[in-house]
């Protein structure tokens, strides 16, 4: 299949959902609640803007293919939303597994990426089915846990943030997964016991591993997955995926039949204009659960 179609070499070939179309592609930047902030579109003129992004042959995984380009527009799309919004610091980034790259999560959480001072304190993006986490000690499961050295299907348990070690640096505390805290009527006080029929140390403790995440920032990208706050912050992405739908789909930018790459250019910014204009009259009436939806006041 050729790779833009015949009608118009900036209507591309994409893969997504499990199929293959061609469409203009674009990026857009949302805060937690879903309200736009950036939007870039991916053309010539993106691309010559940004000669670092290189457009390489296609492999026989287009699945790949989407994540690979996904990735290497990401850092170029939020260089840009930085330099527009000098006055916005956010700390916590979400995305999808498309951007589970070590090269990502390098970008995101160190200082000097984005051409300032700015870089995320967290990263939520679901890891890659693709792509393995490896430890030469013990096995770490799809969600970045270390697991039981005898018993890779158990996971270990975490037990919070440290950085009270001698280093000073920031580390992540896993214990044993058969290790129960008991209770000395004695001493009175708490005191860890492995009961696993099989240990894997000799400490009455049990195993205990410490993770530092900046050596490895894909597996701990300032956060732990499968954990209650994981779970809790990354619904947050829900909100933002609303948002898109309702751009592509309430405001028609979807199945469009134009093949004018201006013309999808200007309404796209239009609707990113349109949803700005109903938040400010939303909080401007005190109805911010409308902040995202035209209906309430067309009704």
């Amino acid at each position: 299949m050729p790779y833009h179609a015949s009608s118009n070499p900036e209507i591309k070939q994409l893969y997504t959902n499990g199929h293959f179309c061609y469409v203009f592609k674009f990026g857009m930047v949302t805060n937690g609640l879903g309200i736009i902030r950036h939007i870039s579109f991916y053309n010539k003129d993106f691309l010559a803007q940004h000669p670092e992004i290189i457009v390489n042959k296609k492999s026989d995984s287009p699945d790949e293919d989407k994540s690979i380009h996904d990735a290497r527009l990401l850092i170029s799309t939020l260089t840009d939303f930085f330099k527009k919004h000098p006055m916005i610091n956010p700390k916590t980034f979400l995305g999808d597994s498309a951007f589970d790259s070590a090269e990502i999560y390098k970008n995101l959480l160190n200082g000097d990426t984005f051409g300032t001072d700015k870089h995320f304190s967290k990263a939520y993006i679901p890891l890659n089915a693709r792509a393995h986490l490896e430890n030469e000690d013990y096995t770490i499961n799809e969600n970045g846990m270390p697991c039981c050295p005898h018993d890779p299907s158990l996971p270990m348990k975490p037990e919070g943030n440290t950085s009270h070690l001698r280093s000073g640096i920031p580390s992540l505390k896993f214990v044993c997964p058969k290790m129960k805290w008991k209770w000395d009527k004695v001493k009175k006080k708490s005191y860890r016991e492995c009961q696993c029929d099989n240990p894997c140390t000799n400490s009455k403790c049990g195993r205990m591993i410490y993770i530092y995440p900046e050596k490895n920032l894909r597996a701990y990208s300032g956060t732990v997955r499968n954990t209650a706050e994981w779970d809790e912050k990354y619904k947050i992405r829900t909100t933002v995926e609303r948002s898109i739908h309702h751009v592509k789909d309430s405001f028609g930018l979807a199945n469009r039949r134009t093949q004018n790459e201006r013309t999808l250019h200007a309404d796209l910014i239009l609707s990113g204009i349109t949803q700005l204009i109903t938040v400010v009259l939303a909080d401007k009436i005190h109805h911010h659960e409308y902040i995202r939806s035209l209906k309430p006041f067309l009704a």
